[in-house]
């Protein structure tokens, strides 16, 4: 078992409905964390003024 190579494999993206999570590289002192990307819930529509009566 100790002859096992040591590397870690690559964790994949984890991916939600409006957000996706993506693993960083360790720091110096071994801590690993994650960046999580939020999509938009809602689309913005371009607002027109009104015509005057």
């Amino acid at each position: 078992m100790s002859d096992q190579p040591k590397e870690k494999r690559p964790v994949p993206d984890g991916k939600s409905k409006f957000m996706t999570t993506r693993r960083k590289e360790p720091s110096k002192t071994g801590f690993v964390g994650y960046e999580v990307v939020w999509e938009p819930f809602h689309k913005v529509a371009e607002y027109t003024t009104p015509k005057k009566p």
